[in-house]
Formats: C-alpha cells, sequence, structure tokens
C-alpha cells in the first residue's frame, strides 16, 4: 500500500493558515522565517493577517501558498510522516512537491513562484482575461466545445480538476461565446471565477518564457522522490525534466483527474494533502472512491493524519 502527498495550489488561501504550527512548531517557524529573508518582506504576516485582498494577489498567494505548505510538511516528518511513494501538486503546488522531493531549494522556489505569479499577472491586462468553472459536463465534451467557440475569442480547458469539474479560461470574447454553447451541451453550472488572468492557458505563453529565463538561473536536479506533473500527466524524474514541465505548465492544462488516476494505477492507495484547505481531497473523493484521503493544516488535522497514516504504512 502506497501514500502519496499532494499539495495545493491557488485558491487555497485563507487569512490565519499556518498560524498554529508557526506557533507551536520550531520547524514552521523557520520555514516562514527563511521565506520572509528570501524575498525581503513579511509574508509570515502576510499569512497570518492579511489583509485577504493583499493575500489575494497572485505574487502574494504563490509564495504564501508554498510556504505555508512546506511548514506543514516539516512538521508532518518531525513527527513521523511515511515516506511517500511519490508527490505531487496542483499548479502552484507543484513547486511545493519539487522543495520536497530534493529537486528545488526552498528559497529558490519561494522567488520563483512570486515572479511566476507576477508574470502571469501581467501576461493579460486586467480586466481582459478571466477563468470559469464548468459544473456537469466531461472533459472531452469541454474541450471540444471550447474549440468550437474559439472562433469568438480565445477560450480553453485548463483545468480537468474531477468528473464533472473543469475550468475553461480566456479572453472575454471567449468566455462570453463558449459559456451558452455549454450550457446547450448540458453544464450545469457555468462560474465565473475571482481571479485576475486566464491562467494556464495558451494567453501565458509570455510569462512561461520571463520564467525560462529564471528557471535558467536556479539550480534543479533530479527528484528524489517521483513527482507527478500537472502538464503531462506523468511522471519528471530529472532535472531537466523538471525545468521543461515548470515552463510548460505556465500556458498548459492541469491535468488532475488524470495524474491522480495514474497514482492509483502506480499503487496509491492513500492520499495526505499538506497545505491550506481541503480543496485537492474533495477532488480525490470524485476521482476515486477507494482511496483513503486525510490532510495536514493545523494541529487536529495533524494528529488525525499521523494516526492514519501509521494504520496504513
Amino acid at each position: 500500500m502506497g501514500v502519496a502527498f499532494v499539495f495545493p495550489g491557488q485558491a487555497s488561501q485563507y487569512v490565519g493558515m499556518g498560524v498554529e504550527f508557526y506557533r507551536d512548531f520550531p520547524e514552521a517557524a523557520s520555514v516562514f522565517k527563511r521565506a520572509d529573508d528570501a524575498i525581503s518582506f513579511s509574508l509570515s504576516r502576510l499569512c497570518f493577517e492579511g489583509p485577504g485582498d493583499e493575500l489575494n494577489k497572485t505574487a502574494n498567494t504563490q509564495p504564501a501558498v508554498l510556504t505555508v505548505s512546506v511548514a506543514c510538511m516539516e512538521v508532518f516528518k518531525a513527527r513521523g510522516a511515511p515516506v511517500p511513494l511519490a508527490l505531487a501538486g496542483h499548479s502552484l503546488g507543484e513547486y511545493t512537491a519539487l522543495v520536497n522531493a530534493g529537486a528545488l531549494a526552498f528559497e529558490d522556489a519561494v522567488r520563483l513562484v512570486r515572479k511566476r505569479g507576477q508574470y502571469m499577472q501581467e501576461a493579460v491586462p486586467l480586466g481582459e482575461g478571466g477563468m470559469a468553472a464548468v459544473m456537469g459536463l466531461s472533459g472531452d465534451i469541454v474541450v471540444d466545445v471550447c474549440r468550437r467557440a474559439s472562433q469568438s475569442g480565445v477560450v480553453e480547458a485548463v483545468n480537468l480538476n474531477c468528473p464533472g469539474q473543469v475550468v475553461v479560461a480566456g479572453d472575454i470574447a471567449g468566455l462570453n461565446a463558449v459559456e451558452p454553447m455549454l450550457k446547450e451541451a448540458g453544464a450545469r453550472r457555468f462560474v465565473k471565477l475571482p481571479v485576475s488572468a486566464p491562467f494556464h492557458s495558451s494567453l501565458m505563453v509570455p510569462a512561461g518564457k520571463r520564467l525560462a529565463e529564471d528557471l535558467d538561473r536556479v539550480r534543479i536536479i533530479d527528484p528524489k522522490i517521483p513527482v507527478m506533473a500537472n502538464a503531462d500527466a506523468d511522471f519528471v524524474r530529472t532535472g531537466s525534466e523538471v525545468k521543461e514541465s515548470l515552463i510548460r505548465q505556465v500556458y498548459s492544462p492541469v491535468r488532475w483527474e488524470e495524474s491522480m488516476r495514474r497514482l492509483v494505477a502506480y499503487g496509491i492507495t492513500t492520499f495526505v494533502e499538506v497545505g491550506p484547505g481541503k480543496v485537492l481531497s474533495g477532488l480525490l473523493k470524485k476521482i476515486s472512491r477507494e482511496t483513503v484521503k486525510c490532510n495536514v493544516e493545523d494541529i487536529a488535522s495533524l494528529e488525525k493524519a499521523l494516526a492514519l497514516t501509521r494504520e496504513v504504512s
């Protein structure tokens, strides 16, 4: 029976995340200090005190979620976490997975994702692009409808999260065109998301090019634990594969459902979501009912995760 750790991405953040671990565990406090020093900014205060509108800015959200997730992981490891068979992260969370796999230094990751957030925001001017969640249709149908709607503007399926939940992104013309077409195809809901850019769409190619230059300047080595990459729903096992995947990940769909099914086929029976929130645990319930799921984000959830993983490991 195998255990995998999965790490959340943007939209899992909330004011107060990580504060319990920061106060009670030196391992977590050290992670927050390292993050603050890496970007010369009190990221820890923003995580603990807000304000929420500052925390929700992409260039702040990305290093904040990464830092909280790494802090949670350090506490979990220090108290007896099992050795995972594999790691994965949703979008931004892939950087957390790579840090925990030893492929990327934490300080480099914090600086990279802060720039990643900035580049993604700047790739499309505010108000000219967006994202929407589509409920009740398969990924294949959404992809096909987006292809037909793209005659009116850019619109693409960018987060293939779980059965019946796909996120689309594009410019305003594309999103306006695809909404009635998706509803006609049987979508139960089309919910525009409170995000500031069309993440993971082809409109992010300029951001990927800028990020590539920064990735050239950091040391990336072979992961010590296999990491399931979003862009291909396959493992990256070398430093060169990691770098290439992180560039493409910026403007490629997050193939999350496919990635999780690959991990189940690989032998994963228990998934531990490490970091703020339970978004990924919710998706996993819809992807695989047979697997065990738990999370680590505070002391209560830590104790439950330790007890559960002792039983299955």
